[in-house]
């Protein structure tokens, strides 16, 4: 091979690279240059302690192309077979609408945002949250929604929490599991419960009430498809002051009357059959609603209505935002990553049905069900139930013939119990298939016509739903719901909210620890591949060869990167990674004989996901006091793991630390925690500033998360889907989450789970997959040296005008920034709200705003921003600069600036009185760069305040829309 077709092939191999990474090769030099260092190794050398870089390069392979990369991915997924699912137990297929496919799940603008916690630039995905909540709240019967929960089993446990806070059972401390409820479901609760030290009572679901409990949880319908009352269960729950929860199936509440009608206190379930894919288990929104008395304790976030500066109607998250980072330990729960975006698509199905469409779907699903009901107990096939919705479970003497007959067709049945077999049929169900499935449990010949028991089913009427249980109450009836359902319609409507919403496609989102990174392409194509996307979560293994494929690949990738030993992929947020993490600690302790170990240290400065993830794992927090540099006090430190050194159990520490340094104790801070016997669980947020350079495992901690959506490039999709894996010691992979259903290789049989599917959000590991396909070891590495260059000549840059709070050795920081607001404050009345606030107008999302300290923005540039997007930004925060300095002078009074009346809509600058310090054109357009990309906030600043006094979580009257 010649030298220039190796030079090619090499560019090739690299031309992903490039495109990951933002800044070119001239920009490069041009930071360093300002940076005054003659190379990227010499930043590096000045950065990060030379005692934990890494001896050896990664060992993932070279980088691929993008075609490379898909074809030998498309080659990997079409070793899974895509088998006709009747599986059920919480996944059905389902017809993901294209528009919705196309412009949601598919679109930038929608699965590129952030957490909505700047609201004025989020209102668009805030309305679809709040469609989300009203229809929870319409087909549950409550009062209060949540705007999503991770999965419906960990809706359940969630539940559990809250009964255990609410009841006035106070000295109960069991909690009551229906038999009939998902095994999955089940298998998360019991481990929560152990966790927290509750009793859990698994039995009839008639039973309930004869122990003393503090709550209950019932399926409706059950996981084998009957379709109980339940009225009077719930009153005897509640006739013992413990609170009833029902996991209810979505699509059956089209017909079957709300839960809450039937006195529930808490609903929940998993809205994936409204338009998203099975995925091999996730990502799947959940919901939840529970009554308003105990609106304190809901977990999750809230969608809430508030006003604006000017009185118009705007929303907001209410309550419960950030509860975890405020409330630490004392906080509800660990829950930091919701699922919007496929919140979002739920909702989005939900408005283009409307409420007569789902209606339809529903009764062909129960119709369909009918049929086949009709035409089995016809031929004397005997069936377990006499009520259902979609569910048929089969009493069968030949359960192994039957279910090889399915196999050999293409069809899967679930087969959980010696001697029954059920059949759960879903929207994609067509009269051909219920024709299969005659042939398939009767054999060839059986003599039925579907049509002509098609047409005796609609001449006798169905009594598979017990009259008492039929809904009669209308559901859906706001606009949102009955206007959007000719195609032209919705893509408008869709767009229309987009439109008011910023987006990665927009310009940088300079979070602070949250690294908005580039989230390519190539990385989100596989995802809506059929042979990953139409996967049920309990398929045969040998059915799921391709995904087990390219989990086995991520698993090694990511323990190389790592340093650790194994991986396990189900936890299905970071935080849930930290609460997986934390209980592999805890019970790899009791396994040594060690169990009262269950004091955990924590520094100052972590995230509040940290303590709260402690103690939902039952430990007892002691915080480790910080220097006035940000670092850990080490003599406190020495002093704290002495005094506690019996009950040792862990340290929660994060690196880089939160305040955005190396700092250069992080070996010592291990070797302590060692000596008085405890583990280093090390918070994997700031990962993105290791990769290549250092690793956990060669640091010397022994188990960390690692947030796939930050580091390793799956989307935030505005405040979810997330994806946080754990990464261990070899001493601890035995003690990593396994499944009730499906076995998890390399862990103990008896783990419980911590996701309602055993590889949790399965089906957007592909893109993590990609990312680091396509990066190989030599851009993995890359991408962290440019992280630390851009945050470098950020923080150059913006030291000439704010002081930055934080800084390590050499002066330098890690891959992000403090910049510390507080001195201007207290000269100008000026905050770091209006800051932030400001920041919009100039067409930028804040930055992580008083966190890790009170009055400070924390950024990060991440590798993949451009020098001309961070001098763009860096112009803003100048000029902003001067503004307050404009403040501070007397020009404009403290009333009457931009910045307190920041962000400016279009109706605010071009409304007919402006009685303004400042003109409106500089109001909308305060630098030239502005105009060439102006991002308009749809709402003045919002009233918080105003909005958690009137808290209003569903979707506004009829009025207001004509307004």
């Amino acid at each position: 091979m010649s030298n220039a077709k190796s030079l090619e092939e090499l560019e090739q191999k690299q031309d992903f690279i490039r495109r990951h990474i933002g800044p070119s090769p001239a920009q490069v030099s041009d930071m360093l240059s300002a940076l005054e260092v003659s190379s990227v190794q010499e930043l590096i050398d000045q950065t990060v302690p030379a005692s934990i870089r890494l001896e050896q390069p990664l060992t993932v392979g070279q980088s691929r192309t993008e075609v490379e990369t898909l074809s030998y991915l498309k080659s990997v997924a079409s070793k899974n077979k895509v088998f006709k699912s009747y599986i059920g137990q919480g996944y059905h297929p389902t017809n993901v609408p294209h528009v919705i496919l196309r412009n949601v799940l598919e679109n930038p603008g929608w699965y590129t945002a952030y957490t909505p916690y700047q609201p004025e630039i989020a209102q668009g995905r805030l309305e679809s949250l709040l469609n989300f909540q009203t229809m929870t709240l319409d087909l549950t019967g409550l009062d209060l929604a949540s705007a999503s929960l991770l999965d419906e089993s960990t809706a359940a446990a969630e539940a559990m929490g809250l009964a255990k806070r609410v009841s006035k059972a106070k000295k109960a401390n069991a909690f009551f599991i229906a038999d009939d409820v998902h095994t999955q479901t089940i298998d998360v609760v019991t481990t929560r419960a152990e966790q927290f030290g509750f009793e859990i009572i698994v039995g009839k679901a008639e039973d309930a009430v004869n122990h003393d409990i503090f709550g209950a949880l019932f399926q409706y319908p059950t996981t084998s498809g009957e379709v109980v009352d339940i009225t009077d269960l719930i009153a005897g729950v509640q006739s013992k002051k413990a609170i009833a929860c029902v996991a209810a199936d979505i699509m059956s509440l089209l017909l079957l009357k709300a839960p809450g009608k039937l006195g529930a206190d808490v609903v929940l379930g998993s809205a994936q059959r409204f338009g998203v894919p099975m995925g091999y288990g996730g990502p799947h929104a959940a919901f939840f609603a529970t009554r308003d008395a105990y609106k304190r304790s809901l977990p999750g976030r809230i969608i809430g209505v508030s006003k604006d500066r000017l009185g118009n109607d705007a929303l907001r998250m209410a309550m419960q935002t950030r509860e975890q980072h405020i409330r630490r330990d004392k906080a509800n729960s660990n829950i930091c990553t919701a699922q919007v975006l496929l919140a979002n698509m739920a909702a989005f199905y939900a408005v283009y049905h409307g409420p007569q469409g789902l209606k339809t779907i529903a009764q062909r699903i129960h119709r369909f069900a009918d049929i086949l009901a009709s035409g089995l107990k016809a031929k004397g096939i005997a069936l377990k139930h006499s009520t259902w919705f979609d569910t048929l479970t089969v009493v069968s003497d030949n359960k192994d013939h039957v279910i090889a007959r399915a196999i050999a067709k293409g069809v899967n049945f679930a087969t959980n119990h010696e001697g029954e077999y059920s059949i759960s049929v879903s929207e994609t169900t067509t009269r051909a298939d219920v024709a299969e499935l005659f042939d398939i449990i009767l054999g060839e010949g059986h003599g039925l016509s579907v049509d002509a028991i098609a047409a005796d089913v609609e001449a006798n009427g169905s009594e598979s739903i017990p009259a008492s249980l039929v809904r009669d109450d209308e559901v859906l009836t706001h606009p949102n719901f009955n206007s959007y359902h000719s195609e032209t319609d919705m893509l408008r409507y869709i767009k229309r909210l987009e439109s008011k919403d910023l987006s990665l496609n927009h310009s940088m989102i300079s979070l602070g620890s949250c690294t908005m990174k580039l989230n390519a392409t190539a990385e989100m194509i596989p995802i809506t591949w059929p042979e990953f996307a139409n996967l049920h979560p309990f398929c045969p293994l040998d059915q799921a060869e391709g995904y087990q494929i390219m989990i086995g690949e991520l698993h090694d990738w990511l323990v190389n990167i790592t340093g650790y030993d194994a991986v396990s992929l189900q936890p299905n947020s970071g935080a849930q990674g930290e609460y997986a993490g934390l209980i592999a600690i805890r019970k790899y302790h009791e396994s040594r004989g060690d169990a009262h170990r269950n004091v955990c240290l924590i520094p100052s400065s972590a995230h509040g996901t940290n303590p709260a993830s402690a103690q939902m794992a039952s430990m007892k927090i002691v915080v480790v006091n910080c220097d006035k540099n940000g670092n850990v006090d080490m003599a406190d430190l020495k002093a704290k793991a002495e005094e506690v050194s019996e009950n040792l159990s862990c340290i929660m520490i994060t690196y880089p630390s939160t305040h955005g340094v190396y700092e250069e104790t992080i070996r010592e801070i291990c070797d302590i925690i060692h000596e008085h016997g405890g583990q280093v669980y090390m918070d994997g947020a700031n990962m993105n500033a290791q990769v290549g350079v250092t690793s956990p495992g060669f640091i010397g901690s022994d188990v960390s998360h690692l947030n796939l959506h930050k580091t390793f490039c799956i989307p935030h999709g505005g405040g979810g889907p997330g994806v946080g894996p754990i990464g261990v010691k070899s001493h601890l992979a035995p003690f990593m989450p396994n499944h009730s259903v499906i076995n998890v290789p390399g862990t103990n049989i008896g783990n419980g789970a911590v996701s309602a599917a055993p590889y949790g959000s399965a089906a957007i590991l592909p893109i993590s997959w990609a990312y680091i396909t396509m990066m190989g070891s030599e851009g993995l590495k890359q991408a962290t040296e440019m992280a630390i260059v851009n945050a470098n000549y950020l923080t150059h840059e913006l030291s000439k005008h704010f002081p930055i709070l934080y800084r390590g050795r050499n002066n330098r920081v890690a891959h992000e920034c403090i910049v510390d607001l507080r001195p201007l404050k207290e000269q100008s009345g000026i905050t770091e709200m209006d800051v932030a606030k400001r920041l919009q107008d100039y067409g930028f999302h804040s930055p992580t705003m008083s966190f890790p300290v009170a009055g400070t923005l924390m950024i990060e540039p991440t590798e993949s921003e451009s020098k001309g997007e961070i001098d763009r930004f860096i112009e803003a925060m100048v000029s902003i600069k001067g503004e307050i300095e404009k403040v501070i002078s007397g020009e404009w009074s403290i009333e009457n600036n931009p910045l307190v009346f920041a962000p400016h809509t279009q109706g605010d600058v071009l409304g007919n009185e402006w009685d303004r310090a400042y003109d409106r054109f500089y109001a909308a357009f305060p630098v030239p760069a502005v105009a060439k990309n102006k991002f308009w906030p749809t709402v003045t600043r919002i009233d918080d305040v105003y909005g958690d006094r009137n808290l209003v979580c569903s979707c506004p009257a009829v009025e207001t829309y004509r307004d």
